[in-house]
Parts: C-alpha cells; structure tokens; sequence
C-alpha cells in the first residue's frame, strides 16, 4: 500500500473511532459506524462505473452508499435498478432525496441496513468505498452471495493479499480495483 494509502486508512480509521453511534437528529443507526463517511468524488464514480462495465440490466449494489451518487450515477447513465444501503439513517435520507432530485427514484432503493447482514445476491456490480479491513471482511460474502461473472469495484483500496484484484487503475492519488466473482 502506498503512503498515501496508508496515512488516508489512519485517518478514516481515526474519524471511524470518534464516530457517534447517534444521529444529529435523533436516528439511531443499528450500531456504530464502520467508517467515516468520505463521498467518492463524481468522477472516480464514472469511472468505477466504467471499469464495472455497468450496462443495462445490471444490478448495482452500493455497500455503506452514503448520498447514494454511485447507484444514482449507475441508474442516470445506464437506467440500472440499484440498492444503495448504510446503517447512518441520515445517509438514507439524503440518497433518497438525490434519487428523487435526479429523477431515478424509481429504479433505485435505499435501505437503512447492515452491509454485512443484507442480501446482495441479486447484485450483477457492488461498488465500495470502504476501509481494506471491512473489504477483507465482506470478502467472503461476495464470493459466497454473487453470482458468476458479477464485479466487485472497490475504490482505492483492496481486498489483501488472499484476493488480488484482476485489474487495477491509478487515477491521480486514487485508484480503482475490479474483481470478477468466479464460477
């Protein structure tokens, strides 16, 4: 892992540490926050998008969603269904309202959720952006729930050594790496 890697895994995992298990707002998510949460920047978003190969007829799966910007990304430019789900209720809220203002509220749904006890075997693409632990940690779950020939993208960071990714592309300081689920 780079340096830059690394310092920015100590961060998100300094702010995952000092995350509430509350919301502003009254919402209680589930359980304390995984990680911080860092929106992926709209153009790492296209390009995940593109490395996925997403087409019509996907369906795209956002674990720890956020705004919901890649399943509403996937949804605007190829008119994919997609799930986006997060345990912050705030997050849910503010991805439902993105859907709705980019006009994709049907072919989307957000859910407030636990990315580790949800379903994602309809899933043809999961797109992440999280920590290389909780990646590792989903790793068997992606294996085991999707099926053939889906694509896991996973923004800068990878599963580990155990599942090295098939392609790997540098953008600037950030990266993007693709997996294919094997029959």
């Amino acid at each position: 892992m780079s340096r830059r890697g690394i310092i920015a895994m100590m961060v998100l995992a300094l702010c995952a540490a000092s995350v509430p298990t509350f919301a502003q707002d009254g919402d209680r998510p589930a359980r304390k926050l995984d990680v911080w949460y860092v929106p992926t920047p709209h153009e790492i978003v296209d390009r995940m998008l593109d490395v996925a190969r997403v087409r019509t007829g996907d369906v795209v799966y956002d674990l720890g969603c956020g705004d919901g910007r890649m399943v509403i990304a996937a949804a605007k430019k190829f008119g994919t269904r997609g799930v986006g789900v997060d345990l912050d209720p705030r997050r849910i809220r503010e991805a439902r309202a993105n859907a709705k203002a980019a006009g994709v509220e049907d072919l989307v749904t957000f859910k407030v959720g636990d990315m580790f006890e949800t379903d994602i075997s309809e899933a043809t693409v999961v797109m992440l952006y999280l920590l290389p632990e909780l990646n590792r940690r989903l790793m068997p779950k992606l294996k085991s729930e999707l099926r053939p020939g889906a694509r896991v993208v996973s923004h800068d960071f990878d599963m580990g050594k155990e599942w090295p990714p098939e392609r790997y592309i540098k953008l600037g300081t950030s990266g993007i790496y693709l997996w294919t689920i094997e029959g």
